[in-house]
C-alpha cells in the first residue's frame, strides 16, 4: 500500500495560514456574498429552485429540481443564520416547494422534480438525503415548517433507505416502494454521513454518529483502504465491489466509472470532522479516522492532480490510477481545497496549507466568474466549457461551501457553527 506525502507535491507555504489572515477571511465572506447574490434568480415563481445558466438566467422551460432546491435551501439557511439580510425569505421559498411541490402526496418521499415535468419518478436515496440536509439547517434557522419536515424525511430515509443490517442506505426504489434497485453506491452514503453529523448537532444526539461511523468503516476503511484509498464507488445489492460499472459512461455526472479524486477529499474532510466531533462529544475516536482521511486527501491530489498534464484535478481515474474522464467539475476543486485547509487545521502539517492556496490560486483563475457571476462550473481538459454542461451554472451547495468551512472549528457542523459568535474560539479542532 502506497500513500503519497502531499509535502512531495507542494512546497510548504511561508508565513502563517491564509485562514488566520484577516484579508483572507474578508475575501471568503466577499465571495460568498457574491454567490448568495447570483443564486437569488434561481428562484421560480412558481415555487421551489433550477439551474441557472451561466449568465444567471432561468430556462423559459425551467421546472422546479428537488436536489437544486434542497441545496440552495441550505444554503441560504446557513446564510440566514450568518446574518446574511434576505436569506432566510429564500430558505423559506425553497421549504416551501419541499414540503409541498416536491413531496409525493400519495406515497410519500420526495421526486426528483417537480412532478408536471414527467421523467424518471424513481425516489432515489441521494435526493432524500438532501431534502433532510435541508431540512436539519432550515430548523436549527427557524424556518417556518422545517421540523416537520425534518422528522418527516428521516421517518422516509428510516424505513425505505436504512438497513440495520449492513449499516448502510441503499440506493433507490420505484414510486410506490415496491421494488428496491439492486445497486449500492458510495456517494449517496458519503452525503448521508454529511447528514448524519449535521444532526448529531441539531439533534444534539451523538448516536448519529455512530451511523455515521458505520458507513466510513465499510466504505473507507473496509474498501478504500483495500484499494490503495481508491474509492470504489459502486457495489451490487449485496455490497460486492461493482468495478465495472458505467465502463462505456465514463463522464456520466453521477455514477462514472473509476475513482473519483473529488470523492476522496470530500470524505476525507467528513472523515476528520467524524473524528472531531466524536472526540467533542466525549466518545471513542478510531485512530482510522485520522489515517485514512490523511491517506485519502493524498491519494487523490497524487493521482488526479494535473494528471493528464493540464491545471487542476480530473474527474475520474481508472484502476490502474490513469486519468479517465479528465473534464474539470467545479465541485471536485471546490471539495478538494475544503479539505486541504480541514487537514491543515487538523495536523498543522504546512504542506497542506500550501494545497489549500494552490486549490484556491486555481479556482480564482479559472472558475471565478468575475463578468457573469459565480463559477464556471463545467470545464473540459482544456479548461474550455464542457460541450455538453458548460453552459450551466446550477449548484450554489459546493462553491458556498468552500468559502464557510475554512476558517471554521473542524465540529461542530456548518449549522451550528455559523451561528456562533464571531470570533468564538477554534477549541473544537482535534490536534494531536
Amino acid at each position: 500500500m502506497s500513500v503519497i506525502d502531499p509535502l512531495e507535491h507542494a512546497n510548504p507555504a511561508p508565513g502563517a495560514r491564509w485562514i488566520d489572515q484577516p484579508v483572507h477571511r474578508l475575501w471568503l465572506d466577499q465571495e460568498g456574498l457574491r454567490l448568495l447574490h447570483f443564486y437569488r434568480a434561481a428562484a421560480l415563481p412558481g415555487g421551489g429552485f433550477a439551474a441557472l445558466d451561466v449568465h444567471g438566467r432561468l430556462a423559459e422551460d425551467a421546472v422546479a429540481d428537488t436536489l437544486v432546491t434542497a441545496r440552495h435551501t441550505h444554503c441560504y439557511s446557513l446564510a440566514a443564520m450568518a446574518g446574511v439580510p434576505g436569506a432566510a425569505s429564500m430558505a423559506t421559498h425553497g421549504m416551501t416547494a419541499l414540503a409541498e411541490l416536491l413531496r409525493d402526496g400519495e406515497y410519500g418521499g420526495w421526486y426528483q422534480r417537480a412532478p408536471a415535468a414527467g421523467g424518471d419518478d424513481s425516489k432515489q436515496c441521494y435526493i432524500q438525503i438532501f431534502v433532510g440536509l435541508a431540512a436539519a439547517s432550515a430548523t436549527q434557522a427557524g424556518i417556518p415548517g422545517a421540523r416537520n419536515l425534518l422528522a418527516a424525511v428521516l421517518a422516509v430515509l428510516e424505513q425505505h433507505f436504512w438497513s440495520a443490517e449492513t449499516q448502510t442506505y441503499c440506493e433507490s426504489y420505484d414510486q410506490a416502494w415496491t421494488a428496491r434497485s439492486d445497486y449500492r453506491g458510495a456517494n449517496s452514503n458519503m452525503h448521508a454521513v454529511e447528514l448524519c453529523l449535521v444532526l448529531a448537532d441539531v439533534l444534539n444526539d451523538p448516536t448519529w454518529y455512530d451511523r455515521a461511523l458505520a458507513i466510513g468503516e465499510r466504505i473507507i476503511h473496509r474498501h478504500a483502504a483495500d484499494n490503495d484509498y481508491l474509492i470504489v464507488e459502486h457495489f451490487y445489492g449485496d455490497w460486492r465491489e461493482w468495478r465495472e460499472c458505467n465502463a462505456d459512461a465514463i463522464e456520466d455526472g453521477f455514477y462514472p466509472f473509476g475513482a473519483t479524486p473529488g470523492h476522496g477529499c470530500e470524505w476525507a474532510r467528513l472523515l476528520i470532522s467524524l473524528e472531531a466531533g466524536l472526540k467533542a462529544a466525549g466518545r471513542d475516536a478510531p485512530n482510522w479516522l485520522f489515517y485514512d482521511a490523511k491517506a485519502l486527501f493524498d491519494r487523490a491530489v497524487a493521482v488526479g492532480w494535473e494528471a493528464d498534464g493540464a491545471p487542476g484535478m480530473v474527474y475520474t481515474v481508472n484502476w490502474q490510477a490513469q486519468p479517465c474522464a479528465t473534464r474539470r467539475r467545479h465541485w471536485v476543486q471546490a471539495e478538494a481545497l475544503a479539505a486541504a485547509a480541514a487537514l491543515a487545521t487538523r495536523t498543522d502539517e504546512p504542506g497542506y496549507e500550501a494545497w489549500y492556496r494552490r486549490i484556491w490560486d486555481h479556482v480564482r483563475d479559472v472558475y471565478i466568474d468575475t463578468v457573469n457571476g459565480s463559477w464556471v462550473q463545467e470545464l473540459d481538459a482544456n479548461l474550455a466549457p464542457h460541450a455538453e454542461d458548460g453552459h450551466l451554472k446550477a449548484d450554489l451547495y459546493h462553491a458556498y461551501q468552500a468559502t464557510l468551512l475554512p476558517p471554521l472549528a473542524l465540529t461542530p457542523s456548518l449549522p451550528i457553527a455559523v451561528s456562533q459568535p464571531f470570533g468564538a474560539p477554534m477549541d473544537a479542532n482535534v490536534t494531536e
